[in-house]
């Protein structure tokens, strides 16, 4: 699969290759570790574009943080960002996308501060919104002081538990750019009614199909400064697309993950490279999908696992990538 093999721009764009157990980051362009896994992503074919009506009300006005968010002690807020606020505050979202009612949860620095601040926007894995998402967008909130959102897509604010009905949407979803650019503008423009939210300063970031999401928004043109995917799908049925990307890319990959093999990787660099993007591709050895989910285990499906190293240097270089950007 894949488009012809261009040669990518002047920079530092490329892969990155991280060890499993040291600390040392080792940077190859055009050089991949041994394929993991056999065969193509299935072929999808686009469907019809579709837009989407939104409305918001809001559930649990009083911003108190949702049971079952950890309070963040204000001694890691000097992990980055620059904001240094010691807690966030949530509150969930009702809204429209996709002929779907959607809930999304809302986290703000809780820090007195009336500027604007950076935007991020939060997709979580393709289960549903759980706990696992939330909880990232009060990082976010917690340890950089930005505004965050993490965002629903496929209704209710609550995970799927039937296995064939979550494939099938994420399968609406994938074989359709144009309606997932739909379903992430509309979380992306709850982001920017924040008062709080620089709308000059927009990020996205995704887990799993999350992260395939927080792409085709970028395919798509959102203005973006960054997109950020941990263990994300990474193909896509229209590639030519990387052209619309304005911001700046980073995918955080197992190595050894059975759903995002070596030739998905392959041919995410030669879509990157051909669409003239500032791209960073991760490669962490000895992780598997679902690296950043600390509920993960090979015991409940096979091939996800948490890491801990991976989780951790995954977040550092997405800090990173903040600080540059924002």
């Amino acid at each position: 699969m894949g488009a012809p093999s261009v040669k990518g721009p002047e920079g530092g764009a490329g892969t990155v290759v991280v060890g499993a157990l040291d600390a040392a980051v080792v940077v190859v362009d055009d050089v991949l570790p041994e394929e993991v896994g056999v065969g193509d992503p299935p072929e999808l074919q686009a469907a019809s574009t579709r837009g989407v009506a939104m409305t918001t009300t809001t559930v649990n006005p009083n911003c108190s943080r949702r049971p079952g968010f950890p309070l963040i002690a204000a001694s890691i807020a000097a992990t980055g960002g620059g904001y240094g606020a010691p807690m966030a505050t949530s509150r969930d979202i009702t809204y429209e996308a996709d002929g779907r009612t959607m809930i999304g949860t809302l986290a703000l620095p809780d820090d007195g501060g009336d500027d604007l601040r950076p935007g991020v926007l939060v997709c979580h894995e393709g289960p549903g919104l759980d706990d696992h998402a939330r909880d990232r967008a009060a990082r976010i909130a917690d340890e950089l002081g930005y505004v965050a959102f993490a965002l629903d897509y496929h209704g209710g604010g609550q995970p799927v538990t039937d296995r064939d009905q979550m494939m099938g949407r994420i399968g609406e979803l994938r074989s359709d750019p144009a309606r997932a650019f739909a379903v992430g503008t509309a979380g992306l423009d709850i982001l920017r009614a924040e008062p709080r939210t620089d709308p000059a300063r927009l990020a996205a970031i995704g887990f799993c199909f999350g992260g395939t999401l927080s792409l085709e928004l970028a395919r798509g043109g959102a203005d973006l400064k960054a997109v950020v995917g941990f263990h994300s799908g990474l193909s896509t049925v229209h590639p030519e697309d990387a052209r619309n990307i304005t911001g700046k890319v980073l995918a955080l990959i197992g190595a050894d993950d059975p759903m995002v093999h070596a030739e998905e990787r392959r041919a995410f660099e030669e879509e990157m490279r051909a669409g003239g993007v500032d791209w960073q591709l991760h490669v962490h050895g000895g992780a598997v999908h679902s690296f950043t989910n600390k509920l993960a285990s090979p015991d409940t499906f096979p091939g996800i696992a948490y890491d801990e190293a991976t989780d951790r240097r995954s977040w550092r270089a997405m800090v990173d990538l903040f600080d540059e950007v924002f």
